[in-house]
């Protein structure tokens, strides 16, 4: 039983599913502030003064963000598994493990926590994005995770691949955080009575699609040089990180044209977790290029 479980063959299901779950994990906490449920359990730990879960009277609200605070446990019980098969691996084989599904597993917990903090400060916008932020980067820890399942060897890359691959890391960090900036400025609060950050929509728009369109064209760039140098069977991956970015362009384009409508923003934000981990993967893959120099 202990074997089937925590098993060196399970190393890649709990791999996969950590990035699943951290990504899903992004979006019910979307259904909770686009539903308007951000308070629907108004204090923490406890969903309510002195009951842990929700209570009838919170009603649908209730059930939305208790459901998003069940699911933490989800991913815990994921981090838990990854990391007991690791430690039962033979030291040899945990290089780039040990470190990555520790990592994951105590960023859930300071997840949880500040969880609670833009609970008990009333959903400030601020707070929320940095909330959100943390789950993109454990969204990239648990991409390292399959990274090193897969057992991928990293080689020498082509120099100019590696620079744009450099680039495009922290254009996409630029991109997702002014984004959430932005989010932090318009509708959806997570509750009526939520203040916004009081910064002008309109302005950090054009803010997040300047960065935006630069890792368009980066991407791009990437993909171009890739198919040159390695072929298009082994650029497959990056003609498909190219296609996720233009469709997050063209969606929040979209939401931006239609009044920002709750499923256009769902689907927005389930991207950039989508976007978050193929970020990382792609600056993987860079490393382990074909051995051009």
């Amino acid at each position: 039983m202990i074997d089937r479980l925590f098993g060196s063959q399970r190393i890649r299901l709990y791999a996969w599913l950590s990035v699943i779950s951290q990504i899903l994990i992004v979006v019910t906490g979307g259904a909770v502030r686009l539903t308007g449920s951000g308070l629907g359990c108004p204090t923490w730990p406890e969903c309510e003064p002195g009951s842990i879960v929700n209570v009838p009277e919170q009603g649908i609200h209730g059930v939305i963000e208790f459901g998003n605070r069940l699911l933490t446990f989800l991913l815990l019980f994921i981090s838990l598994a990854m990391f007991i098969t690791v430690m039962r691996l033979k030291k040899g084989h945990r290089k780039g493990l040990f470190w990555t599904s520790l990592g994951l597993g105590l960023g859930i917990i300071a997840q949880a926590v500040l969880g609670g903090i833009t609970v008990l400060t009333g959903l400030n916008s601020w707070i929320v994005g940095a909330h959100f932020l943390v789950s993109m980067v454990l969204i990239s820890i648990a991409t390292f995770l399959v990274w090193y399942a897969k057992g991928r060897r990293r080689l020498e890359p082509s120099k100019f691949l590696s620079m744009i691959s450099l680039t495009i890391v922290p254009t996409a960090i630029v991109v997702i955080t002014i984004g959430v900036v932005l989010t932090g400025s318009g509708p959806h609060a997570g509750d009526a009575e939520t203040p916004r950050n009081g910064l002008d929509s309109e302005l950090w728009s054009h803010y997040h699609s300047y960065p935006a369109y630069l890792l368009l064209f980066l991407a791009v760039l990437h993909s171009f040089l890739r198919i040159r140098l390695t072929g298009l069977a082994s650029a497959k991956y990056s003609l498909a990180f190219v296609a996720v970015i233009s469709s997050q362009a063209l969606l929040g384009l979209i939401q931006t044209w239609t009044g920002l409508p709750e499923v256009l923003v769902a689907l927005h934000m389930l991207g950039a977790s989508v976007l978050a981990s193929m970020t990382t993967y792609q600056a993987l893959l860079n490393k382990a290029a074909t051995g051009i120099k």
